[in-house]
């Protein structure tokens, strides 16, 4: 992904309720699509650790009440 345009998961709603994703500057943002003001700036090396680490499922307990 090299472009500065928002991207959400296919996984998501319909809605605006879910986080978004670019690069952008050589860092990677991300935000909530329905507070676009927030944003969190990250590395590539970083982002990808931490997808790792959420495929192999070590946060999914934070998805459940």
């Amino acid at each position: 992904m090299n472009s500065s345009e928002w991207q959400k998961s296919s996984f998501s709603e319909a809605a605006s309720n879910c986080v978004e994703v670019r690069a952008r500057e050589g860092v990677i943002e991300l935000r909530e699509s329905d507070e676009g003001d927030v944003i969190v700036r990250t590395t590539r090396p970083s982002l990808a650790d931490f997808l790792q680490g959420a495929k192999a499922g070590e946060f999914d307990h934070l998805t459940t009440n």
